[in-house]
């Protein structure tokens, strides 16, 4: 149980498909803590009304309600949950000044390589962009190749143990295949991926019916 409980279920603003709203969710559910999804209807524009957008000025999800507090921004919520609620707040976000930059090097990674690279191929085959993707999936393999070298060497991304650095990293490379980025080349990342699938509490993503290219 952890240390601290919320005096009611967390509200998350969320989309069944995104990601970034993933991770808030895996992570409330691996910490035990009580909470309620509102589905934004992206399509629909709903993240663009107004509000919307009082909760959060860049109109994206996911964003948080927890009694007072409203917060925006995926890694953001993460680190604020850890260090409200989890128990051992150090297991998630070490609290060691090397152990602390390796999960925020993850966490830019996710904000960043991940972002520009598996997430944005799947973004274009789920929402139909009409972009041509093959720099964008070849980006992703860039980022799948340095990922798969670091999980050689550890069964984490920022070390022995799970941290928020793989909270943060896991539902767009788990779902890549998706956006026509495979895993097939990249077994360690397969194993990494399958050590969080094992975690109590996991939570899995929906997948989408969008087909994909053979």
């Amino acid at each position: 149980m952890s240390a601290q409980r919320p005096a009611r279920p967390i509200k998350v603003y969320s989309a069944s498909l995104s990601g970034h709203a993933h991770r808030v969710r895996l992570f409330l559910s691996l910490l035990d803590l009580p909470f309620e999804v509102v589905e934004v209807n992206l399509r629909a524009g709903a993240h663009r009304t107004p509000e919307f957008l009082r909760r959060n000025a860049f109109g994206q999800v996911p964003v948080i309600e927890d009694g007072e507090v409203t917060l925006a921004d995926s890694n953001a919520i993460l680190v604020y949950l850890n260090e409200r609620y989890a128990d051992d707040p150090g297991r998630w976000y070490p609290r060691d000044p090397v152990g602390a930059a390796q999960v925020q090097r993850w966490l830019s990674v996710a904000a960043g390589p991940l972002a520009g690279g598996p997430s944005l191929a799947r973004i274009i085959v789920l929402f139909g962009l009409g972009k041509d993707p093959t720099e964008i999936i070849a980006r992703s393999h860039d980022l799948l190749r340095v990922m798969e070298g670091e999980l050689a060497a550890r069964p984490f991304l920022a070390g022995t143990s799970p941290t928020l650095a793989d909270i943060a990293n896991y539902s767009y490379v788990a779902h890549a295949p998706e956006g026509n980025v495979s895993l097939d080349a990249y077994p360690q990342v397969r194993e990494w991926l399958a050590r969080i699938e094992a975690l109590p509490g996991f939570l899995p993503m929906a997948v989408s019916r969008v087909g994909l290219v053979a």
